[in-house]
């Protein structure tokens, strides 16, 4: 697989037939679809095969597609700004967190009862597991591969609208099984209340919004680096801060 960086001296796009694109994007939603069933209701070991596998194989059909690295966003001539940027995003949502900790009713909500776990296990899960199973496959398919590829047709505005709804409906799935064993939903809402049709219809809202302001760091960098920091801090330090918080609680 060799896509060609456009930065690079007599670098060119690849011209793709159209029934060929519309192809290859109808095969990149489907495997999307199934690496959603997955995440949320396949065992530990089959995500840490598929998701990283389906990341590959994204790459090879954006190959097909006719993207370049710049297109993906992982041209290297935008790596300095990118990791400036996600460096900013991490620093940013570490504050927002640690503020979130001397608040009582924004402490229980941060104390995800899924990270009620040795601070071991949640660094292994926040700087390893999730960066390799959740936000690259993310990043990668929506910021990278289906922002590429729904730019080409119609153009820029529409694929980051289009790829951000996309990413909330990503997470209808995970939302489920989290709302099994997640309390922060009873603490917004309230014991009793009419999930699971409010909180997925949250989550898809807040996803979606969160997908626009994600293609909005990928625009301004041309990297996925800056994303890739923004969704990492939001995820990783979450796992970090809930760990944290119930070692407190447990003494």
């Amino acid at each position: 697989m060799t896509l060609v960086d456009p930065a690079s001296a007599g670098a060119v796009r690849r011209s793709v037939p159209r029934s060929d694109r519309l192809a290859v994007l109808a095969t990149v939603v489907a495997l999307l679809a199934g690496a959603n069933v997955v995440t949320a209701y396949g065992s530990a070991g089959a995500e840490a095969l598929v998701e990283p596998a389906i990341a590959v194989v994204l790459l090879g059909l954006a190959h097909r597609f006719g993207l370049t690295w710049a297109d993906l966003g992982i041209s290297r001539h935008t790596w300095r700004k990118g990791a400036a940027y996600g460096g900013a995003a991490i620093a940013l949502v570490g504050l927002v967190y640690l503020a979130g900790m001397l608040l009582p009713v924004t402490r229980a909500v941060i104390a995800d009862a899924r990270y009620d776990m040795a601070l071991g296990s949640a660094l292994l899960l926040a700087l390893v597991v999730i960066p390799l199973k959740t936000v690259l496959l993310e990043e990668i398919a929506f910021r990278g591969v289906l922002l590429g590829m729904l730019s080409r047709p119609a153009g820029r505005a529409w694929a980051v609208g289009a790829s951000s709804a996309m990413f909330g409906l990503w997470h209808i799935l995970p939302t489920l099984e989290v709302a099994k064993q997640d309390t922060a939903f009873d603490v917004i809402l309230g014991p009793g209340s009419a999930f699971p049709a409010l909180g997925v219809a949250a989550v898809v809202v807040f996803t979606g919004v969160a997908g626009v302001v994600l293609c909005e760091l990928r625009r301004r960098t041309g990297s996925l680096l800056a994303p890739l920091g923004l969704h990492w801090a939001t995820n990783g330090l979450g796992v970090l801060i809930s760990a944290l918080l119930w070692s407190g609680v447990t003494g």
